[in-house]
């Protein structure tokens, strides 16, 4: 299993989770689309040749985002990421992913 873990500006936060979710990450059991959030600051500062979603080059910035983590089959993970990606309004998504243990690999 794969956790994959996304930080999103709120205003984005549903199409971020629904594009997880259409993906088939999220899935537990009998349960689809299963996400866990919590609200944050992101920060940045966009250097030249950046286009940035907020913001302008040179200039720091502080966004209302979300984090947004959910679970994946291995099988479907790289595909959730790319879905994932092709929903984030951010030239350059802040994210990762990493393996999750369950009872059935102890």
């Amino acid at each position: 299993m794969i956790v994959i873990v996304v930080f999103s500006p709120r205003s984005h936060a549903d199409e971020v989770r629904a594009a997880l979710a259409a993906a088939g990450a999220g899935t537990l059991g009998n349960y689809t689309a299963c996400s866990f959030s919590a609200s944050g600051e992101g920060r940045f500062r966009p250097e030249e040749g950046a286009e940035p979603y907020l913001g302008e080059p040179g200039r720091p910035e502080v966004v209302d985002e979300v984090r947004i983590e959910c679970v994946c089959d291995d099988a479907l993970a790289k595909g959730a990421v790319e879905a994932m990606l092709a929903a984030h309004p951010y030239e350059e998504p802040a994210y990762h992913c990493y393996r999750a243990l369950t009872l059935g690999d102890l």
